[in-house]
C-alpha cells in the first residue's frame, strides 16, 4: 500500500513559519557540542532496497508477545518499553537523549511518511538515542522538502531495529494497565542475545568536557545531563553565553550568572553526584532553572522526593495549570518520574500541576530565583506555549 502525503510538506512548512523551528535554528556546532567524545561504533545494516522482509516480535517481561516485521537494523535489543502519543516529530524524539536505551512505541499509526532530514539542525543530538522502535505501519515512501532518506535507512545507519505491523493499540493498553516494563525485540533466525545500552544513561549522553557557546554579557552554566539541542539554542538565541558542563562537573569552580539544569534519561536518584553539585550551587543565590530531569534533580537537592510514574508522560499535548489560577498551557513532555509535591520543604511551592492526573509539573522558591518545570518549554516537537519561561529566566540574570 502506498501512502504519499502531498500536503504534508506544505503543512509542516506552515508550522515552521509559525515558529516551530525557524525562530530557533540549531546550528550543527551546537548539536555536536551536546554529544560525548566517544562516537558510537555503527555498522550500517542492509538498506531497504535489498533488505529481506523478516518476521520479528516484541516480548514484554510479563510474557506478552506482539508480532511484526523488521525494518531498519535487524538485530535483537532490549530495554524499557514506553509509548508516545505524539502525531509528529519522530526525528526529534528518536534523537532526544531522554529516550536513551528505551524501546519506543508510537501510537500514531503511520510513521516514516516525511522521511529523515539530512541536517543536524532537525535533530536533538547527533545520533539515535532509542534502542528500538515499534509502530503500526511504516511508510517506505516519504515526501517532505527537507527529507534526504527514509526512516528505515536512517535507523539502519544507527543500528536501531524497528518493528512494523504491530498492534500498537493493544500494546499501549497493556502498558497503561500494567505500567512500563522491560522487554526485548527479537527476529526469526537470529539466535544472538538481545543487547542493551549501559546502566548509566546520563553519563552516556553528557559531554566529557566543558565548552562555551554563544556571546553575551551574561553567562549561564548548563549542567548537561543529556540536554536537548534546542534548550541550548533557546539560551543562545536570547543573547547569553552558555557554559556547557558535564553532569558531574564541580559547578562551584565556575563563574556564571545563572544555572540551568537540563533534561536527561533515567531515574533522577541515580545521579547522586549531580544532586550534590546542585545543592552546593543553591548557596550562591543565583537564578536556577530546571527542565524535566533537571526539575527532579532540583527537588532532590532541596530534600524533596521523587517517584516513578506508572507509564509516564510522553506526548506533545499535556495540559498543565499555573498553580492558583485557571491559566492552562499545552506542553511537550517526556519523562517517567515525577516530584512528590507533598515533600517540598518550607519556602518551596508548587508552580504547575498536570490537569490529566494532578501530578506536579513545576516548583519554585519564594525568593523567586529558583524554579523548575517538568515539561519542555523549548518544545521540539510540540507547542510553544511556555517558551516565555526562558525569557523570564534570562531577565533574572
Amino acid at each position: 500500500m502506498r501512502f504519499v502525503w502531498e500536503d504534508f510538506s506544505l503543512g509542516t512548512y506552515a508550522l515552521r513559519a509559525r515558529g516551530f523551528r525557524s525562530s530557533a535554528r540549531i546550528e550543527s556546532e551546537v548539536i555536536v557540542a551536546l554529544t560525548t567524545d566517544a562516537s558510537p561504533q555503527i555498522t550500517p545494516a542492509a538498506t531497504e532496497a535489498n533488505a529481506p522482509r523478516r518476521r520479528g516480535r516484541l516480548v514484554l517481561k510479563d510474557g506478552s508477545i506482539f508480532e511484526g516485521y523488521g525494518f531498519g537494523a535487524i538485530r535483537p535489543v532490549k530495554g524499557e518499553v514506553v509509548f508516545n502519543t505524539g502525531m509528529v516529530g519522530y526525528p526529534e524524539s528518536f534523537t532526544d537523549p531522554s529516550y536513551r536505551g528505551e524501546i519506543l512505541c508510537l501510537t500514531y499509526p503511520l510513521i516514516g511518511n516525511y522521511g529523515i532530514a539530512g541536517e543536524l539542525q532537525y535533530f536533538e543530538s547527533d545520533r539515535a538515542q532509542i534502542s528500538g522502535l515499534v509502530i503500526a505501519e511504516y511508510s517506505e515512501d516519504f515526501s517532505h522538502w527537507t527529507a534526504k532518506k527514509s526512516l528505515g535507512d536512517w535507523l539502519a545507519e544507527h543500528n536501531v531495529p524497528g518493528l512494523t505491523g504491530v498492534d500498537t493499540r493493544a500494546l499501549t493498553k497493556r502498558l497503561r494497565e500494567t505500567g512500563t516494563m522491560a522487554g526485548h525485540i527479537e527476529f526469526d533466525d537470529i539466535a544472538e542475545e538481545p543487547v542493551a545500552f549501559g546502566d548509566a544513561p546520563v553519563r552516556d549522553v553528557s559531554p566529557r568536557e566543558a565548552k562555551l557557546f554563544g556571546k553575551g554579557t551574561k553567562r549561564v552554566a548548563l549542567l548537561n545531563c543529556g540536554c536537548k539541542g534546542n534548550i541550548l539554542q533557546s539560551l543562545v538565541n536570547r543573547g547569553v553565553e552558555v557554559l556547557d558542563l558535564p553532569w558531574n562537573h564541580d559547578i562551584a569552580k565556575e563563574a556564571f550568572d545563572g544555572l540551568l539544569l537540563s533534561n536527561g534519561p533515567g531515574d533522577p536518584k541515580a545521579n547522586g553526584e549531580a544532586i550534590l553539585k546542585v545543592r552546593g550551587a543553591l548557596k550562591r543565590e543565583t537564578p536556577v532553572f530546571g527542565i524535566c530531569l533537571g526539575h527532579q534533580l532540583l527537588a532532590l537537592a532541596i530534600g524533596a522526593d521523587t517517584y516513578k510514574l506508572k507509564y509516564g508522560h510522553r506526548s506533545q499535548n499535556q495540559p498543565v495549570r499555573l498553580k492558583g489560577t485557571n491559566r492552562c498551557f499545552v506542553t511537550s513532555q517526556n519523562h517517567g518520574f515525577a516530584v512528590d509535591a507533598r515533600t517540598l520543604p518550607e519556602g518551596w511551592h508548587e508552580w504547575f500541576t498536570n490537569l490529566n492526573d494532578g501530578t506536579n509539573e513545576g516548583i519554585r522558591h519564594e525568593n523567586g530565583l529558583w524554579r523548575s518545570v517538568q515539561f519542555h518549554p523549548e518544545a521540539r516537537p510540540g507547542p510553544v506555549d511556555t517558551g516565555h519561561l526562558f525569557d523570564e529566566f534570562v531577565e533574572q540574570l
